[in-house]
């Protein structure tokens, strides 16, 4: 990338507030906003909102420029896979699944906590791991109770599970999201490259704590008989309404793998599938209950998380036009003396210890114009591969690294805090950011041997 590009980019910018430098005003602001995310003392989404007014107010952006930097397939993917969420979770299928596992392990904790993780991996990859953690750990936390057993190696086992799992699709874990927006990889891409180093990371942390817990459970045969005595099938509240879910949620997934080659991307599908199952949940109802169900999928969907994007978004998009991302980008090449390997190996590690400290998603969201800008210095788009699946795999790897490095952290967080079994910063990343350091050293093994032959 050339000076001559980023003076070009600058000269595309509106009048700037007293006539600041447009570099160094809109670095000072996503500085600013990525300091009080971190804090964390103030609501993360009005943050990013008030810093992308501020983008906007003083002129490193118009209204319209901040509009064009939304990624709306992005937007549109959160908003129909919550939706659609919303409305199966209605059925009781999760918990049903999690109480047919501690039924099928006959209460055994050791096998419980296992099976508890891959649960939450699978439906961390199909659905999202943020969702994912909202409907299991509740029932997590209700299963540990019965059993008198410590829930903090059940919510940490199920923190890497589901960021792990979230690793292996699409749709799993928002970096990939934003990534596979940002460069077109389908839903297919996204299996054929990354789960494979997912199931390997999975099945070795799983092992890890079953070392480290699961061998140590002592739980009487009086409380596990409590447990077996469990009815799975009064957690299914709407038999009808869930076999709707499934027929849809199977159309949508298979949406993914074939739209991408007919030009249909990912959130058009996702809406539509949202759009779906609301018409068959609603249909043959009175035009009130109608309107009751719908107003109740969409409070199902977390619009402090997308109004998050949506500032995040145009606050990224305010420094990328500043020509601030592509020198960043020059500066990268720079540093990696323009090699693809030690660039990919560098971005590996580098998104994995931000993503530790800032939360994988701003993270992300800066990073990928800045890898867009290396193209030229490495021969087109194509040769570019490697470096996105080492962004995909650091970020979402290496939010297990602290309490604050994926969404999904944070929730189970707040679940635990509510039940009374508080999570502590300083206890979870003296064993997170290790173990951490484990997964990416697994993923560099396999983007060596995989990418970097």
């Amino acid at each position: 990338m050339t000076n001559t590009h980023n003076v070009e980019t600058m000269l595309d910018i509106p009048s700037v507030f007293m006539g600041w430098d447009p570099m160094i005003a809109a670095s000072s602001i996503l500085a600013i906003i990525y300091a009080f995310i971190i804090i964390d003392k103030i609501n993360a989404t009005v943050v990013a909102m008030l810093g992308a007014t501020v983008m906007i107010l003083l002129g490193i952006l118009n209204q319209e420029m901040a509009v064009e930097g939304i990624d709306f397939n992005t937007i549109f993917l959160l908003i129909g896979m919550m939706a659609i969420v919303g409305i199966t979770k209605k059925t009781g299928v999760f918990q049903y699944v999690a109480i047919l596992t501690a039924k099928a392990v006959k209460g055994n904790p050791r096998s419980l906590l296992v099976g508890l993780a891959l649960i939450t991996a699978v439906f961390s990859a199909l659905l999202d791991n943020v969702t994912t953690v909202m409907l299991i750990i509740p029932v997590t936390l209700l299963l540990t109770e019965q059993l008198k057993l410590n829930p903090y190696p059940f919510l940490f086992s199920q923190i890497f599970a589901s960021n792990i799992g979230g690793t292996a699709t699409l749709i799993g874990d928002p970096p990939n999201i934003l990534i596979g927006s940002a460069v077109g990889f389908s839903f297919t891409d996204f299996i054929v490259n990354l789960a494979p180093v997912a199931i390997i990371a999975l099945i070795i942390i799983i092992g890890v704590f079953d070392l480290l817990w699961g061998r140590k459970f002592n739980v009487s045969l009086r409380l596990r008989a409590r447990l077996i005595n469990f009815q799975p099938r009064e957690a299914l509240t709407d038999l009808p309404l869930l076999w709707k879910s499934l027929f849809v949620l199977s159309l949508v997934i298979f949406g993914f793998v074939v739209g991408h080659h007919h030009g249909i991307m990912p959130g058009t599908t996702a809406l539509g599938g949202a759009a779906l199952l609301m018409l068959l949940e609603i249909v043959g109802k009175s035009p009130s209950k109608q309107s009751h169900d719908v107003h109740y999928t969409f409070t199902q969907v977390e619009w402090d998380t997308i109004f998050f994007f949506i500032g995040l978004f145009i606050l990224v998009a305010g420094v990328e036009k500043s020509g601030a991302l592509a020198l960043m980008g020059e500066k990268l090449i720079g540093f990696t003396e323009g090699n693809l390997e030690m660039t990919t190996l560098f971005i590996l590690w580098s998104s994995a210890l931000f993503s530790a400290i800032v939360n994988n998603i701003p993270f992300i969201a800066t990073m990928i114009p800045i890898i867009e800008s290396m193209q030229a210095d490495f021969g087109g788009a194509a040769a570019l591969e490697p470096i996105w699946w080492a962004l995909a795999l650091g970020a979402c790897l290496g939010g297990n690294g602290s309490l604050v490095g994926a969404s999904a952290n944070v929730m189970v967080a707040g679940f635990a805090d509510r039940a009374g079994h508080r999570i502590t910063f300083t206890k979870f990343i003296k064993l997170a950011f290790p173990l951490m350091l484990l997964t990416i050293v697994i993923a560099h093994i396999y983007v060596e041997f995989v990418y970097l032959p």
